[in-house]
């Protein structure tokens, strides 16, 4: 019984990593996205605008960002995205709100 569970163990260990590796690739990238946003953020020092008070529509449609599938409902040019919201949305892919020209 103690080698059956542990063969199942070690085949459930096997999947689970073979899954994030896979995965692996798709984070880098969304990592890097990220930073290539903060990067953007600073060479026009903003960074530490948006940090604080996030970032109008307007302002990132400025940036050449636009809405992957146009605006979401609620969403104006004047609704302010949060810095985590922001972030996040870097690190989302392809199911990410907006498309941004530096992570391309």
């Amino acid at each position: 019984m103690t080698r059956t569970r542990t063969r199942l163990a070690t085949v459930a260990v096997a999947a689970l990593g073979a899954t994030l590796l896979a995965a692996a690739p798709a984070q880098a990238a969304d990592g890097q996205c990220q930073a290539a946003g903060i990067a953007t953020l600073k060479s026009i020092d903003a960074f530490k605008a948006v940090r604080d008070n996030g970032v109008s529509v307007a302002t990132a449609v400025s940036l050449g960002v636009a809405p992957r599938n146009g605006l979401p409902e609620g969403f104006t040019l004047d609704t302010v995205i949060p810095f985590q919201t922001l972030l996040a949305d870097h690190r989302a892919g392809d199911d990410s709100i907006f498309i941004y020209p530096w992570c391309e």
